[in-house]
């Protein structure tokens, strides 16, 4: 009987998705799902979930819920993390204050100056995290959800022995729009994609030995639904030659190009996505809204007439197309699986990015193994964003590790959406007064002087 254990369960849409998808495959209908959090009343709503998913489907696995990590973490198979280190009360400041200085973000979870505040709170967290799996369940696999991903794996990966790798939905969610768009069925594609997480560009994008991006490009140019579908990504597009994995709000707030003035905000940003990267801190708007019914839309869920019609609960057990739970299946010896992780480069996987960075590249999971494949070079039009954007992160987990936060100001005058907007002064400024905001969390760093 396999053992999943989920950190951060009150994440409930992660947690009953990945539950749902671990149940599909037949060497996970009965294994017992240990549920974590530290809020113990979505603690007992993720329970409850899961059980619901059990008993609609007549699985013989069973579920149980702590507080106590190390107690559940104790002879695991897999360990998937959806945490969030101090919460919206705390994330907030990271793009409160940036905007005071002129940095308009949309998410904030990433990189940037709010991201790498993010990580600088999440490491030590996600480093303790590491040394209870190595002392617990050596063997095995962890599979890590939390933002910012590559700071958050690169410092795992680089400090602990723990089978880490990072996970994105974005490669596959993309792939599967391209091909829409291709007019091709999304399964069909053949790809090869590789760089760093949400700056990882399709390389090659393929049906059946056929190249789709020239129909990609006129496609782009020529029909305004598509354009105006993904406006920012569609402009690096047309720039660039290769399309990025990641959403227009992210990507806008990852370079210099859209957000340094309204007026761009205005054009690029406002109207042309289905995820409107527009509006300042628009995530956290969202954070907000969700917090305040999520117990009512969880009760709503449990109640739901649905559960009583088969064909509606056959449709609700159905895999969604999240890597884990194929990975778990494969590292506890059931069949192969090929996906995008985030794994150090080593050895080069990515030849014409920083040797010590975190990459996301094509892996092979298998019983007991995470084996990363060999992408090549980047294309050059995309590179110099790409390894501007990984070096940041490096030096971002290397201020985390070691407590300097001169580090943290040469991380963060280096982003390219700052950079765009502020003096190396300002920007100086910007991050002591993070830094000041941020002292109950982060108590290692103190300000300093240039």
């Amino acid at each position: 009987m396999a053992k999943l254990v989920f950190i951060g369960a009150g994440s409930l849409g992660f947690t009953r998705g990945l539950v749902r998808d671990c149940l599909t495959f037949p060497g996970m209908r009965d294994a017992h799902f240990a549920l974590v959090d530290v809020h113990a009343g979505r603690l007992e709503m993720a329970r409850q979930a899961c059980q619901k998913l059990v008993d609609a489907g007549r699985y013989p696995a069973t579920v149980s819920a702590t507080t106590d990590r190390a107690r559940a973490l104790e002879g695991a198979d897999a360990v998937m993390i959806t945490i969030l280190a101090g919460g919206v009360d705390v994330w907030q400041h990271d793009v409160l204050i940036p905007k005071r200085f002129g940095v308009d973000i949309n998410v904030g979870d990433t990189r940037g100056p709010s991201g790498i505040f993010r990580a600088l709170r999440t490491i030590p967290v996600m480093l303790e995290i590491c040394r209870d799996v190595e002392r617990l369940c050596p063997g095995a696999v962890v599979l890590n959800y939390t933002n910012p991903m590559a700071m958050l794996c690169q410092a795992m990966q680089k400090t602990t022995k723990a089978h880490v790798t990072g996970l994105c939905h974005s490669v596959q969610g993309t792939a599967s729009m391209l091909a829409r768009w291709a007019g091709v069925p999304d399964g069909e594609v053949d790809y090869v994609c590789a760089g760093i997480n949400h700056l990882a560009w399709y390389t090659k994008f393929e049906h059946r030995g056929r190249d789709l991006y020239p129909a990609l490009r006129a496609k782009v140019r020529n029909d305004p639904a598509v354009y105006n579908e993904e406006q920012v990504r569609n402009e690096m597009f047309i720039a660039f030659d290769y399309y990025v994995t990641e959403s227009s709000g992210h990507n806008s707030e990852y370079n210099g190009w859209f957000r340094k003035r309204p007026d761009l905000i205005a054009k690029y940003c406002t109207t042309g996505t289905g995820w409107n990267p527009g509006v300042h801190a628009y995530i956290l708007d969202e954070y907000r809204k969700r917090g305040g019914d999520w117990e009512e839309r969880f009760r709503e869920w449990l109640a739901s007439p649905d559960w009583n019609d088969p064909a509606k609960v056959a449709e609700k057990l159905k895999r969604g197309h999240e890597y884990a739970a194929s990975i778990a299946n494969a590292w506890l010896g059931h069949e192969i699986y090929r996906f995008n992780g985030n794994v150090l480069n080593t050895g080069g996987l990515v030849g014409n990015l920083p040797h010590d960075c975190c990459v996301e590249v094509p892996v092979l999971a298998s019983r007991n193994r995470l084996q990363p494949m060999f992408a090549g070079d980047l294309p050059r039009p995309v590179l110099p964003l790409t390894a501007l954007s990984a070096t940041c992160e490096t030096m971002a987990v290397e201020a985390a590790l070691t407590g300097d936060p001169r580090l943290v100001y040469q991380a963060i005058a280096n982003d390219p959406l700052t950079a765009a907007v502020l003096s190396l002064a300002e920007s100086r400024d910007m991050v002591n007064a993070m830094l000041k905001q941020n002292q109950p969390h982060l108590p290692q760093f103190k300000a300093f002087e240039a």
